[in-house]
């Protein structure tokens, strides 16, 4: 198949593509080149030699493969324009960017220790044990993975808990970003398409991935 590269856009994970990136720690070629993506202060622009980098194959062939496979999936997407990583301090603009990922305005983000980094929407006491909770949660999915991954083929290990009709109420999923695990816990209904998850997973790979 032969390809054609768009003249020069600026190149970004959509947040399909930035979850992907992060919600498992086992590497492979789409998750090392969308965090490859997620590395720096701005959207790159894309030229075949920086994709040969990107996709670490001396093959242009292969790279443009990886590309239009991402791009099939929707996991990535370009730009005109450059676009700017999030700006300040992590604390500061956390809130602002886990919001709009839930119906409801519930979310938070706890570490792998089972702390709250930062909520919005949940009352403190409420925040503070579902961080434990998720904690709890990996624990258990660490114990049963070679039943959920390896016989029954899941490739998620996320958790919600779910009413009659199968939607989310509260809903676990684990961000593997470096060395670190973190846990987005979302109240009501989840809105994970939205900019702002990309960008979430962005500030947090430029401080824990480098």
């Amino acid at each position: 198949m032969r390809y054609r590269l768009l003249d020069h856009p600026f190149i970004l994970p959509s947040p399909a593509g930035a979850f992907y990136s992060v919600a498992d720690p086992e590497p492979d070629a789409s998750r090392r080149f969308l965090q490859r993506l997620l590395s720096a202060d701005t959207s790159l622009r894309l030229s075949l030699s920086a994709l040969v980098e990107w996709a670490g194959t001396a093959s242009e062939d292969e790279a443009l493969d990886l590309l239009y496979h991402l791009q099939t999936l929707g996991w990535v997407e370009g730009f005109a324009a450059p676009q700017p990583a999030p700006a300040g301090a992590l604390e500061d603009v956390l809130p602002a960017l886990l919001e709009p990922l839930s119906a409801d305005g519930k979310a938070l983000l706890a570490d792998g220790q089972g702390f709250y980094v930062a909520s919005t929407g949940f009352k403190h006491e409420a925040a503070v044990e579902l961080s434990a909770l998720s904690a709890d949660l990996a624990s258990l999915y660490e114990r049963h993975q070679g039943l959920l991954r390896r016989n029954m083929g899941l490739g998620s290990s996320a958790w919600a808990l779910v009413d009659a009709a199968g939607n989310s109420q509260t809903g676990f999923w684990p961000l593997y970003i470096g060395d670190q695990r973190f846990v987005l816990i979302l109240g009501g209904v989840p809105r994970l398409n939205q900019p702002a998850l990309t960008d979430l997973i962005w500030a947090f790979s430029k401080r824990y991935a480098r």
